[in-house]
């Protein structure tokens, strides 16, 4: 059913958190796991190409340890964007995204908000 997972990560506690609802939906559907993970200025953590490419290294080394062999992906840009450029790329079929909501508050719209309308295939927000 899910052939191809796109799991964007950051540097976030809830990306984290979320490692293991990626790694149980891959194994579950024997899926080809694509992590992606976006330069972007505007969020000091995720702000250098080099402090994308250690995250992405690290994850992928996690994600193989786990047994699973998963694809990197690293760009630049607006995350929500990128995300969804990379998933209608690969022909995604479920990007899975950490949220602590899928709503807008004070600071507009989350990551996962975006994705749920702007993604060309489905988004699993995990809580």
């Amino acid at each position: 059913m899910f052939a191809t997972v796109l799991f964007p990560i950051d540097r976030s506690q809830e990306a984290a958190e979320s490692v293991s609802r990626a790694l149980e939906l891959v194994q579950a559907h024997n899926s080809r796991l694509v992590l992606v993970s976006v330069v972007d200025p505007s969020n000091p953590a995720m702000a250098t190409e080099a402090a994308v490419a250690q995250l992405l290294a690290t994850a992928q080394k996690g994600f193989q340890q786990a047994g699973v062999t998963c694809e990197v992906v690293e760009r630049r840009g607006n995350p929500a964007f990128v995300i969804c450029d990379v998933a209608d790329e690969l022909g995604a079929d479920v990007i899975v995204v950490a949220s602590r909501d899928a709503t807008v508050d004070d600071r507009g719209p989350t990551m996962a908000s975006q994705l749920i309308r702007l993604a060309p295939c489905p988004v699993l927000v995990v809580p």
